[in-house]
């Protein structure tokens, strides 16, 4: 298992592997041929960024049984998503912030992202794992009234791609089997969200493999796996944290 971060040093933007309050600068592409400089750096002393730049980001909805039966919702046949546009990109450590003349709730969706480690199109479930470099935690940050205020027209796009709506990280695990993964979501430390990975209707893979057959997916696009039950909106000043054993936690504050 490895765990790898992007950084900002020294004004240098630079990635690296975490090693414990280390971590091992590499040099190279994340997503290709690396090698590691030989410079460590405390962790302490660095920056962290969005651990990868996707030119797409991806977000499931109805992805979970539970969610599904309380909601009532029927299983979808293919993996429903949205797009959630570059603008939104946020670090762990980054504030979240309500948008302008907004003033309805803001909820927090702790999730599961897959992270895409070379392209893919058309590429068979059995082949998937291939393609997928590692994961991450995501916050998929909504303005709900937004999404449903056009009765002609859901805005998902719009409720979801605000600035610093699209959080994740802080690292892309790799080496770790998904399907045995636990999402857990505290709020002021308050545990709001505890779901297994399991309980997709769509597996990490499967959801690969399903979309790669609508578009071409390429190294460091993040698709984030949707949610189960326990999302609420997020009040002023609150500590969000997404936490995945085996990944790490992403932590923001909202304001």
């Amino acid at each position: 298992m490895s765990h790898w971060l992007r950084f900002e040093h020294a004004k240098r933007i630079l990635f690296g592997e975490l090693a414990g309050d280390r971590v091992r600068v590499y040099s190279g592409e994340l997503f290709g041929a690396r090698a590691p400089t030989g410079e460590e750096l405390a962790l302490a002393e660095v920056r962290l960024l969005t651990p990868c730049q996707p030119g797409k980001l991806l977000g499931l909805w109805n992805n979970f049984h539970e969610r599904a039966a309380v909601e009532k919702l029927a299983r979808p046949e293919h993996p429903l998503y949205f797009v959630k546009t570059d603008n939104c990109y946020l670090a762990g450590g980054e504030d979240i912030r309500r948008p302008a003349g907004y003033d309805g709730p803001v909820v927090f969706e702790g999730e599961l992202g897959v992270v895409i480690g070379s392209e893919c199109r058309n590429v068979a479930e059995d082949e998937a794992d291939r393609h997928i470099f590692g994961y991450t935690c995501v916050n998929d940050v909504t303005a709900r009234t937004i999404l449903r205020s056009d009765p002609s027209f859901p805005q998902w796009v719009r409720a979801k791609s605000f600035d610093t709506f699209g959080v994740f990280g802080p690292v892309i695990a790799t080496g770790i089997a998904a399907d045995g993964l636990r999402v857990r979501t505290l709020v002021d430390g308050v545990e709001k969200q505890n779901y297994p990975v399991a309980d997709m209707f769509f597996s990490p893979r499967q959801i690969v493999s399903r979309i790669s057959r609508d578009m071409t997916l390429r190294p460091g696009d993040v698709i984030a796996c949707g949610t189960s039950v326990g999302t609420d909106a997020m009040p002023a000043g609150c500590t969000v944290e997404v936490s995945i054993d085996g990944i790490g936690t992403l932590r923001n504050r909202f304001t």
